[in-house]
């Protein structure tokens, strides 16, 4: 029997590289998501891949919208095995150049749409008493940078909420699981869309990873949600760790280096069209794909996936990896 798969978030980057990966498995794969074009390009790379697609247009920041695409997912398919959030959108820009309308979207889409996700697959699962839910989180989530106040305050949010979640399904004894799968940057269409006030044009922090690296890590997490959270990326192990131990040292050094390693050396002259209010993709012919303008600088491969479905030694590799990025801030020359 195919899997049944809901994905929101599912138009571009992650959400969409996860998509394809799903229809590759023969699933079938409900796709959520504003943009029409990007929709439809997503339902087309399920179905060449040998699965079944169900788009839907839905704003995941309309909880009605989700729960009206929960019951379309069902009648069309069938109970919902596996439910993963994605979607979001930011702005880059110092807080006292965001509006208070502008924080609150981008907390409507980038917390609450993972919310409204959460409350919607639990209303299928839990009478089942089965089914998985996968948060897609960021490094961010426990360790924010500047100029991305909005976007790092919803996932800080959203670990909290899982992990509240989390207890109440194992105080119930539910076999519905849920978990967390924490992102380093990927190289997605979102810095070519993202709303940005910034001098120049907006980039993923590097080192850089290749969407379908996020997607394989989402689907592992999915077929094995017993775990609290999973780590992708050398990136993502380093900046947990030296979290952890190194805060006010982190505080400082990106202080200083965080404005420059997420801007490229290219003026942001005129006018960019972002997708805060409306998807960028809402036209025929501007589907962006899974990609975004990085491909040359990106990974497609990080040997610390491997480490992190394995706990002991993905523990130990984490701790080494910590320990190397203490050594490499201690002797980098100090701003302060």
């Amino acid at each position: 029997m195919a899997h049944n798969v809901v994905i929101t978030g599912a138009s571009a980057g992650i959400g969409r590289a996860t998509a394809a990966l799903f229809g590759q498995r023969g699933a079938n794969v409900t796709l959520l998501a504003r943009g029409a074009a990007g929709l439809d390009g997503a339902a087309r790379d399920v179905e060449a891949g040998g699965g079944n697609a169900l788009p839907i247009p839905t704003d995941v920041a309309d909880f009605s919208a989700v729960q009206g695409a929960a019951d379309q997912a069902e009648a069309a398919f069938g109970p919902i095995d596996t439910w993963i959030n994605v979607a979001f959108t930011s702005v880059f820009a110092p807080l006292r150049d965001i509006s208070p309308a502008e924080f609150r979207r981008v907390t409507e889409v980038s917390y609450l749409g993972y919310v409204h996700g959460t409350m919607a697959a639990l209303a299928k699962m839990l009478p089942r008493d089965r089914g998985a839910i996968v948060q897609v989180g960021s490094a961010l989530s426990q360790r924010a940078i500047p100029l991305q106040s909005a976007y790092c305050g919803a996932k800080h949010a959203i670990n909290g909420f899982t992990e509240s979640v989390r207890c109440e399904l194992l105080h119930e004894g539910s076999r519905v699981r849920i978990t967390l799968v924490q992102m380093p940057a990927v190289n997605t269409p979102q810095f070519s869309w993202v709303l940005s006030r910034l001098p120049r044009l907006p980039q993923p922090v590097p080192p850089i990873y290749q969407p379908e690296l996020a997607a394989r890590a989402v689907a592992y997490a999915a077929a094995h949600p017993g775990r609290k959270q999973y780590w992708v990326g050398d990136s993502t192990a380093i900046t947990l760790v030296a979290q952890k131990f190194i805060a006010p040292l982190l505080d400082r050094y990106l202080g200083q280096t965080g404005y420059d390693s997420q801007q490229t050396d290219q003026d942001a002259s005129g006018q960019r069209p972002d997708n805060l209010w409306r998807p960028v993709d809402d036209v025929p012919g501007s589907d962006h794909g899974a990609h975004g303008g990085f491909d040359d600088r990106s990974h497609g491969r990080s040997p610390q996936v491997w480490f992190s479905r394995h706990r002991v030694a993905g523990g130990t590799a984490a701790l080494a990896l910590g320990v190397g990025a203490l050594g490499a801030l201690a002797t980098r020359r100090r701003p302060w």
